[in-house]
């Protein structure tokens, strides 16, 4: 019985043991089996990538996530979506369509895998125009692979062994080629050893397919946790089973995209390298091709007849595939040991039958230069580039893109609103110009255009060409013949002259229609209450209409108000821009005329404008809420406001003047500079002096005084005396000034900087405040009233005048901060832009709503992604700055300058298809800018010519407006003698190149292509 007891529990204990046996035996066998096919994997990863795919749906999707980092993602634009779809949208876009996933990818997405899907190995920017033309195309990488079976065995196989030499085993139908656990588990006991102390080198346990995942999506491109590691093997497990539980085509995609993407750092004067084929030009300078074909003869060479040429080809492939584990190092101080070991694999290639023994051998007496880099791009400007640049450096503002490098590899297609074909028409024509033959058979020749003996090439024509739509103002044409990346119509500032007469008459008419807003339904003796101001001439001719027309429409009224009339006289001084100053016509025989405004604004006349704004800005300054109703008032308070504001302006004036010159001076050099400007006389030298350094004691005042006079003067003077007489204590700042005969701030700040080297200019200022009010102390004293008071306030008012003129100007597109306040504004005075001027007129065409400039219609992101994006221009109401019959009086002045005044040459020349006239209006404008030079007393001593410039903004029929300039910059502008006649006559010259664009229907595609709605996964 004893016995029984002790042989039953040895026979249970046999049992449970052969049972674990058993069980690790079918557990072992699993997992064998498992490691070498990935049977159950393939099984189940298969099953999960099925559920994997997305598609493009109208409107924005909820489903869409966007990766945050990612070497790959951000280089393609993919990071970036986020912020540029916000951006875009709050510039007048929206998301007509966008990808929606699958429940499974948002899912793995979320829990913290990338995007799993067929991604592209090339993407890069293009743009095409409104007709869907090709305008600019970028490949990155440039070069690659298009298939499996374009790579050469050689490059293949090499590839292979050096990095996963497991990867196209074909017996393995299932395996997962995300993981080699012997690779991996060695690599796992080498860290485990590196982590105790033992100081080897850690071998990577990645496969390509989970380097592809590391270099491209995780931060940086690096694997900085064991998070990172995990991440990159599950998202590459999941994608290897895209084409289910067979990954053998899925390994083959593994292997050709890792030789079209491998990172290869940066090359000089190239950027970022990626990829085999841009590798070999970037480093060696070898044309890919070249090198495939080089490759693929090598392989069925025989043994004598491997080439130079093959052997340097296939040592460069092999150093490009070796260096991708450091290539900084391996392609800069390293490139020695790069050698080396290209060496050391050359032979371990052989020995494993990669290669032959003979190319072997041929390619280890192969020499790769060092590489260099590459030659620098031409400096010279190519003008067929030009439209190119513009449109990827507005794009680039538009997308908040840092570099047009950056910009240049987005998976980006961009739809623009260019007329690509027109463009380059009328570019090709205007380049023609600069032949004599060409411009004389243009009409550039004759009575204020160009003459026969100026340099035609120095003239610079430019046209900007828009189409109204609901959309905004489709910019077609933005092309000239200058050979630089210099954009004259938004770049630069120009002296545009009589354009600003157009700003002025709208201006006017904004204003009269203000007034008659204010005061249209009054009776006539609520009318005859309105206390109007003698010089607010306006609201008076207003009130006066609406008496005599108590149901005058605004319409009537307006073209009234074109039809008032001014003298052209130009025998009047005016009181303008701090001074009296004089005006004259282009025309003497204007000078005796008494004309309308609309007459003036055809002709041009100037003096009219100048008496037209001098009755804009008393409207501002009289109107019952006026800024100068109060001057009639000889005790109001402004009075002595306006007299302090005025000596602070001007005092700061001078003192930055006075800044800018002793700046950067020591304080010896500026008390020379000041010495030399003293009359050599005891006095007041001991003043300038003591002015600058009053604490300094009497032996320096004597050192000072014996440096700058003869000895026999300064022994007969008692020094003691001169530096007691002569304390700053006796006399006030303007006393100062007086005696040393220097302007009293320039002697305070000499005094300031003195004490305070280091002071900036701002602070200087903020420390002057008093000084500068007590030297105007006699513009503020009451008995100057009238000598000098009354100048300085009008100034001061005539500044804040055109601070509102400025303001509804802005409304209008003036492109600058500010004007110059003077009635000269009216002809010239302040600048103006080309593109602003398209603006104004784009504001008349469109009835007084401006509408903004669009150069870009649909853009498409990342296509065939799970991040796919179109954004459509949107339809815009636009902003009304002016009412509609405003706009409509504007339009028939400027139908008057084509039909009879300074732009007649246009006049029935363009036509539509069925042959009848084509409206024109527009402005013409002619200006030098020139810097002047003036003399110690103020008196202009002589000018140089900067540039000169002549316009003519214009718009035709009822849906397309525009401008055209010629300029000419340098000294050598005063030798052209051209006015706006010549921008006209070129308008006319390109008829037959504008008018298929003018004659187009309205309308036409939104975008490059339908949204596609088919499924994008990876089945």
């Amino acid at each position: 019985m004893q016995n029984k007891r002790r042989i039953l529990p040895r026979i249970v204990l046999l049992g449970l043991s052969a049972g674990l046996l058993i069980i690790g035996i079918v557990v072992v066998k699993f997992v064998r089996e498992e490691v070498e096919t990935s049977r159950y994997q393939a099984r189940y990863l298969s099953g999960i990538s099925k559920q994997l795919s997305f598609k493009v749906e109208k409107g924005p999707s909820s489903s869409i996530r966007y990766p945050e980092y990612g070497p790959y993602d951000q280089r393609m634009g993919y990071t970036l979506l986020p912020e540029a779809v916000d951006k875009m949208t709050k510039g007048g876009f929206s998301v007509t369509a966008q990808a929606v996933s699958s429940p499974m990818l948002t899912q793995l997405i979320d829990d913290g895998l990338f995007a799993i899907y067929h991604e592209k190995t090339q993407a890069g920017l293009k743009i095409f125009d409104q007709t869907h033309q090709l305008i600019f195309s970028n490949t990155y990488p440039n070069h690659g692979y298009p298939n499996f079976e374009a790579i050469p065995p050689l490059v293949l196989y090499t590839l292979l062994f050096i990095e996963n030499r497991e990867l196209l085993n074909e017996s393995k139908v299932t395996v997962n080629p995300a993981v080699e656990w012997d690779r991996l588990g060695y690599a796992s006991l080498q860290m485990v050893a590196h982590k105790l102390g033992v100081d080897k080198n850690v071998p990577g346990g990645s496969t390509l397919a989970t380097q592809i995942e590391k270099y491209r999506h995780s931060p940086n491109g690096y694997t900085n946790s064991v998070v990172d590691k995990f991440r990159q093997m599950g998202s590459a497990s999941i994608r290897a089973y895209l084409r289910g539980a067979d990954t053998r085509e899925m390994r083959r995609e593994i292997a050709l995209s890792y030789l079209n993407s491998m990172p290869l750092s940066a090359a000089p004067k190239v950027g970022e390298v990626h990829g085999l084929g841009d590798g070999l030009a970037a480093w060696f300078g070898a044309n890919f091709d070249d090198v495939n074909n080089l490759l693929r003869a090598a392989a069925q060479n025989s043994a004598e007849s491997i080439t130079d040429q093959q052997a340097i080809a296939y040592r460069q492939v092999l150093c490009i595939l070796l260096s991708q584990r450091r290539p900084s190092y391996f392609m800069g101080s390293g490139y020695n040991a790069l050698q080396t070991l290209a060496n050391s694999y050359l032979r371990l290639l052989a020995d494993a039958g990669v290669i032959s023994a003979a190319l072997r051998d041929r390619a280890l007496q192969a020499e790769t230069v060092k590489p260099r880099p590459v030659d620098s791009m031409p400096t010279q400007f190519v003008s067929e580039k030009k439209t190119q640049a513009v449109l990827r450096t507005r794009l680039a503002q538009a997308l908040n893109v840092k570099t047009i490098y950056d910009l240049d590899r987005l998976d980006l297609t961009v739809k623009t609103t260019i007329d690509y074909n027109t463009q380059q028409a009328v570019a090709a024509e205007l380049r023609k110009l600069s032949d004599p033959e060409e411009a004389r058979a243009a009409g550039a020749f004759g009575e204020r255009r160009l003459n026969e003996n100026v340099d035609l090439s120095r003239v610079v024509y430019s046209l900007m060409l828009f189409e109204k739509t609901p959309k905004g103002n489709f910019l077609r044409v933005q092309t000239d013949n200058l050979d630089q990346p210099l954009d004259i119509n938004e770049g630069i500032r120009l002296d545009l002259g009589s354009t600003s007469k157009l700003r002025t008459m709208v201006l006017y008419l904004q204003l009269v229609a203000e007034i008659y807003q204010q005061y249209q339904g009054k009776s006539a003796a609520e009318l005859n209450k309105v206390a109007l101001h003698p010089r607010d001439y306006l609201s008076e001719w207003v009130i006066t209409q609406l008496k005599a027309q108590p149901n005058i429409d605004l319409q009537t009224l307006l073209d009234q108000a074109l039809e008032r009339k001014y003298s052209a006289g130009p025998g009047e001084y005016f009181f303008t821009g701090g001074g009296l100053h004089h005006f004259n016509n282009f025309k003497h025989s204007d000078d005796y005329q008494i004309m309308s405004v609309r007459h003036a604004l055809r002709d041009s006349v100037n003096l009219v404008f100048i008496r037209l704004m001098r009755d804009i800005v008393y409207h501002y300054q009289y109107k019952p809420d006026g800024v100068a109703r109060w001057l009639d008032d000889p005790e109001s308070p402004k009075r002595q406001e306006y007299l302090e504001r005025f000596a602070d302006r001007e005092g700061q004036v001078y003192l930055s003047r006075f800044y800018a010159k002793a700046q950067g001076k020591s304080a010896k050099e500026r008390l020379d500079m000041l010495t030399q400007r003293v009359w050599l006389k005891s006095s007041r030298l001991t003043m300038l002096y003591r002015a600058i350094y009053p604490d300094h004691d009497v032996d320096q005042l004597n050192k000072f005084l014996r440096a700058h006079l003869p000895k026999q003067i300064i022994d007969k003077e008692d020094i003691y005396s001169l530096y007691d007489k002569y304390s700053p204590e006796n006399f006030d700042l303007q006393d100062q000034g007086y005696i040393t005969k220097i302007h009293p701030l320039e002697l305070w700040l000499a005094g300031y900087l003195a004490k305070h080297p280091q002071a900036t200019r701002e602070e200087a200022v903020a420390a002057s405040a008093q000084q500068r009010l007590d030297v105007y102390r006699w513009l503020l004293k009451n008995k100057k009233k009238k000598a000098g008071q009354q100048h300085r306030i009008m100034s001061m008012l005539e500044a804040e005048t055109f601070q509102q003129i400025h303001k509804a100007w802005k409304q209008v597109g003036y492109p600058f901060g500010r004007l110059t306040p003077s009635y000269a504004t009216s002809i010239g005075a302040s600048g103006d832009r080309p593109a602003a001027l398209a603006e104004l007129v784009g504001i008349i065409l469109n009835d007084g709503v401006r509408m903004p400039t669009v150069r870009f219609e649909n853009l498409h992101f990342a296509e065939g992604t799970p991040y796919e994006t179109v954004l459509d221009k949107t339809p815009n109401e636009g902003q009304r700055v002016f009412p509609p019959e405003v706009a409509i009086a504007a339009r028939s002045a400027m139908l008057g300058v084509v039909d009879g005044g300074t732009a007649g040459r246009l006049k029935d020349v363009y036509t539509d298809s069925e042959g009848k006239f084509i409206p024109v209006g527009g402005k013409t404008g002619t200006g030098d800018h020139r810097k002047e030079m003036f003399n110690a007393r103020g008196h202009m001593i002589g000018s140089q010519f900067i540039s000169r410039a002549a316009v003519f903004t214009f718009f035709m029929g009822d849906r397309y407006f525009g401008v055209f300039t010629a300029y000419v910059a340098g000294k050598d502008a005063g030798k052209y003698n051209f006015t706006s006649s010549l921008p006209v006559q070129i308008v006319r010259f390109l008829k037959p190149t504008l008018t298929p664009l003018l004659n187009r229907p309205a309308g036409g595609g939104n975008t490059l292509s339908e949204p596609k709605m088919a499924l994008a996964s990876g089945q």
